[in-house]
């Protein structure tokens, strides 16, 4: 007879175990244990069904071919035994067992098991605020979630809604609730959304691209209290206004769910997850763990991290099922890899920022750059900004974030890998990318984010970052700011600012000498192309004191003068 695997958790990680093991594994009995009602479902869609791109909850729980992932698929199919709406209470580690009771009847039932799989996920963090138990107030991780909220939105009452946090969860909800109509405001504690995730200057593309739909964002504001009238909501009450409001959905973040596993005497890390091994074993070594509850090894800093994702909880699951089934595998870590889309914008990072390089003890050195995703003779072609952090002393690429209306995600992957890879700047500017018109420039912009980090830490280019622009500029800093765009440009693009002169790339020979070679000299263009020009023909005509502002005028995250 084969190995009893007990599985408590059937979304992600439990699913992918279960599944995978009766792929590899001819004589396990697996059996899982699901609190809630459904299974195997993609969480990461809730949004999209709440905003109606997602027509039927159904959908987020069938396979390719449109069979729903419930207990009859799974025991027909999968002869897996499921227990729906059975929670589990407690793990008896001597005696291998797991006592759960049935949600539905109230009764109390025994399990045993041979190997233990703990993939009891996360639940959402709820703000103990006055009014936070009003009927519209929605947190958004579980199906059951995603059916009140979308019933709430479908009845018609719903017309304004808040979002408290601006974390990934908040942000991924914005467009689905503009979808449908609705007016969102998104309050936040710090001042530009994603703060988690992204640098400032990213958070304040991502900013802008919020306002620029009409969405209210209100940063550096406490949530005080959400008031209500009558049992409904009318608003959200925080330290510096009152914001009108039907429906309010808390995204403030979420907590692994471990409570069984620490009353079980397993160990649990910093941040509040289950420990494991690279081989996802717990410290009982007939206890595995995986998904949302655990922590794992980030592979650039070396320590334990918490990252709550989808594909991360999949891939564990099956290292766990390989490792249960006799086959040797590990999981290496994460690399802190996140996407999402604002409307037509995608925004997304991986590895680490400068600022948490250098805090990590590596000599970072970053440089962001614009450019279009296909070339700009195609139709649909648009722009992707990419900030690109390599380690000085080793070269090696440490983290990447990109924005843009362009095809961002694909690059997002390719400097996923470079970072997964060890990749030096050297090698990823060499990588034989794809090319072809419809679906690259001849570089790619990965390629030019290479080879522009690579001519500044070779000092063949000095450069300032939008942010670093404005914040020496704030301390002080004085430089002249040579635009080459040419006027009409200035009209329709705007402005930086600041002291600025304009010179048209093709007068700069000729005008050179109306500049100040004592004085520092800023170049810039849309995207700073012909700002890496201007600064080269100045360079070559004996200024020294020239910088480009990487990204130029698409690049520049706050405001602009029109």
């Amino acid at each position: 007879m084969g190995k009893k695997v007990l599985i408590i958790g059937g979304v992600a990680c439990g699913g992918k175990t279960a599944a995978r093991l009766m792929r590899i594994d001819s004589e396990a009995e697996v059996t899982i244990l699901e609190k809630g009602k459904y299974l195997s479902y993609a969480g990461c869609g809730l949004p999209f069904y709440v905003g109606g791109v997602v027509k039927e909850y159904s959908d987020l729980m069938t396979t390719p071919i449109g069979i729903v992932r419930d207990e009859n698929f799974f025991r027909k199919v999968k002869h897996i035994n499921v227990h729906t709406s059975h929670m589990a209470t407690k793990i008896d580690r001597k005696n291998h067992n797991v006592i759960a009771v049935d949600l539905t009847s109230g009764q109390e039932k025994n399990f045993s098991y041979d190997k233990l799989v703990i993939a009891t996920g996360a639940s959402p963090i709820r703000l103990p605020l006055p009014g936070s138990d009003l009927p519209e107030v929605f947190t958004l991780w579980t199906m059951s979630d995603a059916l009140a909220m979308r019933a709430a939105i479908d009845s018609g009452k719903v017309k304004r809604a808040v979002i408290i946090g601006g974390g990934l969860i908040g942000m991924e909800v914005v467009e689905a609730l503009c979808n449908r109509g609705l007016e969102v405001s998104v309050v936040d504690i710090l001042d530009r959304p994603l703060p988690a995730m992204i640098d400032p200057a990213f958070g304040r593309y991502l900013l802008k691209a919020l306002q620029s739909k009409g969405v209210h964002f209100y940063g550096e504001e406490r949530v005080l209290e959400i008031v209500g009238h009558n049992g409904e909501v009318k608003s959200v009450k925080t330290d510096k206004r009152e914001i009108p409001a039907d429906m309010v959905l808390m995204a403030v973040g979420v907590r692994p769910n471990t409570a069984i596993a620490k009353d079980a005497g397993l160990e649990i890390g910093k941040s509040g997850g289950i420990l494991v091994d690279e081989h996802m074993r717990t410290n009982d070594p007939d206890i595995y763990a995986g998904g949302d509850c655990v922590e794992v090894n980030h592979i650039l800093t070396g320590r334990k991290t918490w990252q709550p994702m989808g594909s991360v909880a999949n891939r564990q699951g099956r290292v766990i099922a390989d490792n249960i089934a006799g086959i040797p595998s590990t999981f290496p870590g994460v690399a802190g890899t996140a996407i999402m889309r604002a409307f037509e914008y995608t925004i997304g990072k991986t590895g680490l920022t400068k600022e948490e390089a250098i805090k990590e003890g590596y000599d970072a050195e970053a440089v962001t750059i614009v450019n279009s995703d296909i070339p700009h003779f195609m139709p649909n072609s648009a722009l992707i900004t990419i900030r690109l952090v390599a380690d000085k002393k080793t070269r090696r690429v440490l983290g990447a974030q990109v924005f843009g209306k362009g095809r961002a995600d694909k690059r997002l992957d390719i400097l996923v890998t470079a970072v997964t890879g060890g990749l030096t700047i050297d090698m990823l500017g060499n990588t034989d990318v794809a090319y072809a018109p419809p679906y690259s420039t001849a570089l790619d912009p990965v390629t030019h984010a290479a080879n522009a980090l690579k001519n500044k830490m070779d000092n063949l280019m000095r450069s300032v970052s939008p942010l670093e622009l404005k914040e020496k500029i704030e301390e002080g800093w004085n430089p002249l700011c040579v635009d080459v765009r040419t006027p009409e440009e200035i009209i329709t693009q705007g402005q930086l600012p600041y002291d600025c002169v304009n010179i048209p790339l093709g007068l700069l020979w000729e005008k050179a000498s109306e500049l100040p070679k004592d004085r520092d000299i800023v170049t810039y263009c849309k995207i700073s192309v012909r700002g890496w020009d201007a600064y080269s023909i100045l360079r070559r005509l004996g200024f020294e004191k020239v910088f480009v502002l990487e990204g130029g005028i698409e690049g520049w995250p706050f405001e602009l003068v029109k």
